[in-house]
């Protein structure tokens, strides 16, 4: 039986773990051996395997998804597993498993995959097109994030990164921007990693002044600066902290946060639709609603948040 992978897999199950890919390769050899290894999962015709952390080396608990055709196989999504929920079901001898993940927005795996599939495409067309019309805008984004790295935001910050974040986070740890300015819309840049955390603090610290105030007001006239589920995700600039974005992981949807206490826009985005409009203001300018992409020479520069004196050097974008 031939087993394939998806490309997209390819190049990223490395970012989970060093020993992932190995991993990978091993279920793929036991699939191609024996097709029905998996046990159906709640998406229509996608079958999974688990796989034990314990088993392989710098490998975490992995779920495995496929589609089994009569003569070939193809991997469609892999993902991490949290196994130290005690009542996660485990994998009897010979049997596939199905698991219960630790609670995401969303928590079942084939929503996850599908989250996954979403964010890494919309991502790889913005830098796409970043790296044909904006190459000094590419080169500012660093790397992606080491997964320690994510797992030490979520020590500290006492939650757990939704995938979505996380999978963009381990395509791209932050944007260090070019002349003040990120690449995405009003010219905001992704957080650093080490931004989310000093950002992330100090909010926190401004929420439980104002909960010390709130102890002495009435229950409907007291303040909410920030929750603990709030994760900021992008800002005014990448040297600029004051305003930006942060992801509800309760919610799963983008709010604004400032210092000035600005009022929320009334339209909410997930992070997938928030990434999916900007790669379609990229790819088709002339439908561009929010605001207008166009260039300064390597660098993509937002209409909205341009400055008065780059203005006459700024060329909108067509097409």
């Amino acid at each position: 039986m031939n087993v394939e992978i998806r490309p997209l897999i390819r190049d990223t199950v490395a970012q989970l773990g060093a020993g992932v890919p190995y991993a990978l390769k091993v279920v793929a050899g036991q699939l191609a051996e024996e097709p029905d290894l998996g046990r159906p999962s709640s998406l229509p015709g996608i079958l999974t395997v688990m796989i034990d952390g314990d088993v392989f080396e710098d490998c975490p608990a992995l779920v495995i998804g496929y589609i089994r055709e009569p003569d070939r196989i193809e991997i469609r999504y892999v993902s991490v597993v949290d196994l130290s929920d005690p009542t996660a079901p485990r994998q009897e001898e010979g049997q596939g498993q199905e698991h219960r993940p630790a609670p995401l927005v969303p928590s079942d795996p084939a929503d996850e995959a599908l989250t996954v599939r979403e964010i890494a495409d919309a991502w790889h067309r913005i830098t796409r097109w970043l790296q044909h019309h904006a190459p000094d805008s590419c080169a500012a984004l660093r790397t992606g994030a080491d997964p320690a790295e994510i797992a030490a935001l979520e020590g500290e910050f006492g939650v757990r990164i939704p995938v979505g974040l996380r999978v963009l986070w381990l395509l791209t740890a932050g944007d260090d921007g070019v002349d003040g300015g990120g690449c995405l819309p009003g010219n905001r840049a992704l957080l650093t990693l080490d931004a989310v955390a000093a950002t992330y603090r100090m909010r926190m610290n401004l929420q439980a002044g104002e909960d010390s105030r709130n102890a002495e007001r009435p229950e409907g006239e007291r303040i909410t600066l920030w929750k603990p589920s709030w994760i900021p995700v992008v800002a005014l600039g990448p040297d600029d902290h004051t305003s930006g974005l942060y992801l509800d992981i309760e919610t799963g949807c983008l709010g604004k946060w400032s210092r000035y206490y600005e009022a929320p826009d009334d339209e909410l985005d997930t992070l997938v639709t928030y990434l999916e409009e900007v790669a379609d203001m990229l790819e088709a300018p002339d439908l561009a609603t929010r605001d207008k992409p166009g260039l300064i020479g390597g660098t993509l520069v937002w209409l909205s948040g341009i400055e008065p004196a780059r203005d006459d050097r700024w060329q909108p974008l067509t097409g």
